[in-house]
């Protein structure tokens, strides 16, 4: 089986956390393959922008994620990997970057973003993530 380290991103701005939907029609959060020599925190922030033209900054680790999938285009089972970032962004602006396939995003409250996003370990993810971005954003 094919192994992928990913990382990705939990942004939030206020109360609220972005999600994306891509072109399956699942709700995920935006994240990124981590090529030869690039650090984790970096290829998050470089796929939030990318994938939501968003800027935003890392806060703290949230958490790992595993999962395994059948991909088409290499007829091969994968495991994926993800290193997630508790990221916040200035404000609500984005563009989702529909080149990538993805068709709508934005920022949504926990609940919304936890009734719409497709995959229960992201949900899970959100949740936690949101309770360290409250204490962190208190503290700071």
């Amino acid at each position: 089986m094919r192994q992928r380290v990913c990382a990705g991103g939990v942004v939030f701005a206020g109360e609220k956390v972005f999600i994306l939907c891509n072109d399956k029609g699942e709700w995920v959060l935006p994240k990124g393959v981590i090529r030869d020599g690039e650090h984790a925190g970096d290829v998050a922030i470089q796929r939030v922008r990318h994938e939501a033209g968003i800027d935003a900054k890392i806060l703290a680790p949230a958490g790992e994620t595993c999962y395994e999938f059948f991909s088409l285009s290499r007829r091969a089972p994968i495991s994926n990997k993800i290193d997630w970032f508790i990221m916040q962004a200035a404000g609500e602006e984005y563009q989702v970057n529909t080149d990538e396939g993805f068709q709508e995003g934005g920022f949504f409250s926990t609940e919304e973003a936890g009734d719409r996003i497709t995959y229960s370990q992201d949900r899970a993810l959100i949740h936690l993530a949101y309770e360290k971005y409250l204490a962190f954003t208190k503290e700071g």
